[in-house]
């Protein structure tokens, strides 16, 4: 590798002290000093010709080489500016999407409602976010106003809770319920069920859930509370529709997330039903049979000890 300019160098003085015994060298009958001087100068020239270009060359190839170094550095420089953009755009999505209210746009000519909105407790949107069942009492009077006393408590605040397998662990008290205040759907009043449905069918469109679902709900509770067992005198009619709905709807939460996959809802089964009323009815006749057992018993042990007195 050359380390210095040749265009730089200067030609030596052939003619000077330095160069004596060069020229003595060279000196003969047939060549004079002064054609030796000359000599050597031709001599200087073309080497000097050949570093030049070799210089040229490369300063060509250092150049092509520091070009090509750049070009990758820009790249490399690029594909982390590209890097860090998506990263960016992903927690920018990934913070919209888990609080997805905060960014929602406000409506032109918008106002404060007459009619105050539905909010259910945190809860309850996170499971209707996951698609999961979710109790209808949540959408009674009673729900909505435990969610308006128990807002005053942060969501992502850390409670320790017992799991199903009797371990304890702390988890957000958004992920959790008080189990002795819900109550089942099949207990429900049924003018509390029919004030449910239409609160639970808004909660699911702000959930984004598809629309053939929010259909199919909405038919599959429009039936039941249309069908001629709402009208019947006998008490386990209306029973029965509330333990048909309750049944049916925690399978269909479970068959949805099978192999299977969900099946349409809306259509009552009326064998379903027969089946349901059935076992309602020897359910409550149960129930009448063992309170009339206690009581008898209540009423021997009254009679017993009033003779052993």
């Amino acid at each position: 590798r050359i380390q210095n300019d040749p265009n730089l160098n200067v030609c030596p003085d052939y003619t000077s002290e330095d160069f004596v015994n060069t020229r003595a060298q060279l000196i003969n009958e047939n060549t004079t000093e002064e054609q030796v001087v000359q000599l050597l100068k031709n001599i200087w020239t073309a080497n000097n010709r050949a570093d030049k270009r070799l210089w040229q060359q490369q300063v060509n190839d250092d150049n092509e080489e520091q070009t090509h170094r750049n070009r990758l550095e820009e790249e490399e420089e690029e594909r982390l500016n590209q890097e860090r953009a998506k990263e960016e755009e992903d927690a920018r999505k990934e913070e919209r999407k888990k609080n997805k209210h905060k960014y929602t746009p406000i409506q032109n000519g918008s106002r404060i409602p007459d009619d105050p909105a539905i909010t259910p407790c945190s809860y309850v949107l996170r499971k209707l976010d996951k698609g999961e069942y979710v109790e209808l009492w949540y959408f009674t009077n009673d729900g909505l106003d435990e969610a308006v006393i128990k807002k005053t408590v942060d969501d992502d605040a850390m409670i320790l809770s017992t799991l199903a397998d009797g371990s304890t662990a702390w988890v957000s008290s958004a992920s959790t319920r008080s189990a002795r205040s819900v109550i089942n759907d099949e207990n429900l009043p049924f003018e509390e069920f029919c004030q449910a449905c239409p609160r639970f069918l808004t909660a699911l469109e702000e959930a984004d859930w598809p629309r053939d679902r929010i259909r199919m709900m909405a038919l599959f509770w429009r039936n039941l509370q249309v069908h001629r067992y709402r009208s019947l005198r006998d008490p386990i009619a209306q029973k029965t529709l509330l333990v048909y709905q309750s049944e049916q709807r925690r399978r269909w939460h479970v068959v949805a997330k099978s192999a299977a996959g969900p099946y349409d809802l809306s259509e009552v089964n009326e064998k379903v039903l027969e089946d349901t009323r059935a076992k309602v009815y020897w359910e409550e006749r149960l129930k009448r049979d063992n309170a009339r057992d206690y009581k008898v018993s209540i009423n021997v042990r009254q009679s017993i000890s009033s003779l052993l007195i």
